[in-house]
C-alpha cells in the first residue's frame, strides 16, 4: 500500500503540460509567459486583444502558472497578429450591409526552456465571426470589438488545449 501511494505521488509530482505536434517527449511546461505578438495587421490594438486572450485563458485554467518574465518559463507564447479580414455577409434589399465577418489569423510559437521552438497548426488559429452592422458607428464599432475578443478567445482556448493534449500523451 504504501508503494502505490509513492507511485501515486511520484506520477502526481511529473504531472503538467506538454506541447502537441512535438514528436517525442519535451519538457514538462508548469510555467508560461506570453509576450505581446507583434501586429502585422491595420487595426491599432489588435495584438493586445490576442494577448489578454492568451493571459487570461491560463489563468482561467489554473493548471499552468502565468509568469511575466520569459525567462523564468518553461514556454513562452510569442508570434504576430497577422491582417484582419472584414467581408460584408448579408445585405438588405436597398444594398446596405446588415452584417459583416471578420477574420483573425495569428501564427505563434512556444518556445521552450531548452531553446527547442515548437509551432501550433495554422489552422487551429484562424478564426471567424460575425457581427451586426448598424447605422450608428460606435455600435458597429463595438460590435466589431466585442467579436475580434471572442475570436481571440476561441484561438486561445485551442493553443491552451494542444499544450493539455500533449500531457494525456
Amino acid at each position: 500500500m504504501a508503494a502505490m501511494s509513492f507511485l501515486v505521488c511520484t506520477t502526481a509530482i511529473g504531472c503538467g503540460y506538454r506541447m502537441v505536434g512535438s514528436g517525442g517527449d519535451v519538457a514538462v511546461a508548469r510555467s508560461v509567459a506570453v509576450k505581446t505578438p507583434s501586429n502585422e495587421s491595420f487595426e491599432p490594438g489588435v495584438e493586445i486583444t490576442v494577448a489578454r486572450a492568451l493571459r487570461r485563458e491560463a489563468l482561467r485554467r489554473g493548471g499552468v502558472t502565468l509568469v511575466e518574465d520569459p525567462e523564468a518559463a518553461d514556454v513562452v507564447l510569442s508570434g504576430r497578429v497577422l491582417p484582419l479580414l472584414t467581408r460584408a455577409r448579408s445585405f438588405s434589399s436597398v444594398v446596405l450591409t446588415l452584417e459583416y465577418q471578420l477574420t483573425l489569423e495569428v501564427e505563434l510559437d512556444a518556445e521552450l526552456q531548452g531553446g527547442e521552438t515548437l509551432s501550433f497548426d495554422r489552422d487551429g488559429l484562424r478564426e471567424t465571426e460575425r457581427y451586426l452592422a448598424s447605422a450608428d458607428i460606435e455600435a458597429t464599432r463595438k460590435n466589431r470589438q466585442e467579436a475580434l475578443r471572442l475570436i481571440s478567445q476561441a484561438i486561445a482556448t485551442r493553443v491552451y488545449d494542444s499544450i493539455e493534449l500533449g500531457a494525456a500523451q
